[in-house]
C-alpha cells in the first residue's frame, strides 16, 4: 500500500480512543476476532497514509472497575487496578493483530510490566511516533479513579496530538439523546466543550472534557463501523461530530 504525504493529511498525529465494549461485537464478553481485525485494518491504512497514531483501548469488555466494585463489594481502587490490567490485555491483543498486518507497533504501559510492554515514557512515545510506529497506551494513567477517557485526554496532550478521535460502535457522532432509543434524536456536526458541559452530553467524563478544554485539544466522535472512516477523516471528509473550544473546522494542512 502506497503512503500518502503526511503534509496533505487533515491531522498528522492522532490519538484514537477505542472502547473495550466496541471490541465485543455481538458477543457479551471478550473480543470478537472479526471486529478487532476490522479495527486493525483501519489503523493499518491510516498508518500507511503517513499519519502518526497513538491508541488508548478501554477494558470494559473484560472488567469495569467502577461498576464491578459495586457489584462485587470490592474496594474501588482495587477494582480500578483490575480494570487497568484489562486494558493491558486488550492492548497486547491489538498489538499482535496489527503486527500480523505488517504494522510496526509498541505497547507502553503506565503499570510496570516489562515482560510484555515498555514503560510509558513521554519522549520515548513521541520518538516511536516520529519513526512511524503505532503506539498503544495501556494501563490507564496508572492510578485508580481515572477513566480511559481521561487517559486519552492526558496522553494526547502529552504527545502533542492534533486531535482525539473517539471511535463509537454503531453511533456516528454526538446526539441530543440516544439515537438507538430515540429515532428523532438530533445529531450535532459541531460542538464546543461548553456545549458538552452545559447540555450534559455524555461524550466523555467531565474530567476528560475539562482537560481537553483547558489544553485546547479537539475531539472527533465517529462510528468506526463505517468502512474507511479514519482514512476518510484524514483526507478531509466531514464525518461524525467535531468538538473544540471554539466552533471552527480544521483545514487540510
Amino acid at each position: 500500500m502506497m503512503s500518502a504525504s503526511p503534509n496533505k493529511l487533515r491531522f498528522k498525529r492522532i490519538l484514537l480512543k477505542i472502547s473495550g465494549e466496541a471490541l465485543m461485537g455481538t458477543q457479551g464478553f471478550g473480543i470478537q476476532p472479526d471486529v478487532i481485525s476490522l479495527v486493525a485494518d483501519e489503523i493499518a491504512e491510516a498508518s500507511a497514509m503517513g499519519c502518526e497514531i497513538a491508541i488508548v483501548v478501554g477494558g470494559g469488555n473484560i472488567f469495569r472497575g467502577v461498576q464491578n466494585s459495586t457489584k462485587l463489594g470490592m474496594d474501588r481502587a482495587a477494582a480500578d487496578y483490575v480494570g487497568m490490567l484489562a486494558t493491558i490485555m486488550n492492548s497486547l491483543i491489538l498489538q499482535e493483530t496489527l503486527k500480523s498486518k505488517g504494522v510496526r507497533v509498541r505497547v507502553m504501559s503506565a503499570i510496570g510490566m516489562d515482560r510484555v510492554a515498555e514503560p510509558y515514557i513521554r519522549l520515548r512515545a513521541v520518538r516511536h511516533l516520529e519513526k512511524g510506529r503505532v503506539v498503544i497506551f495501556a494501563g490507564g494513567t496508572g492510578n485508580p479513579f481515572f477513566s480511559t477517557d481521561t487517559t486519552s485526554a492526558l496522553r494526547a496532550a502529552e504527545i502533542g496530538a492534533d486531535v482525539i478521535m473517539m471511535a463509537k460502535n454503531g453511533v456516528d457522532g454526538v446526539y441530543d439523546s440516544d439515537p438507538k432509543l430515540n429515532s428523532s434524536a438530533k445529531k450535532f456536526d459541531r460542538l464546543t466543550y461548553d456545549d458538552i458541559i452545559h447540555q450534559n452530553l455524555r461524550v466523555m467524563d467531565q474530567t476528560a472534557v475539562t482537560l481537553c478544554k483547558e489544553t485546547g485539544l479537539p475531539l472527533l466522535v465517529f462510528d468506526f463501523n463505517q468502512s474507511k472512516a479514519i482514512s476518510d477523516i484524514l483526507r478531509g471528509k466531514d464525518i461524525g461530530t467535531y468538538i473544540c473550544s471554539k466552533l471552527e473546522s480544521p483545514a487540510l494542512s
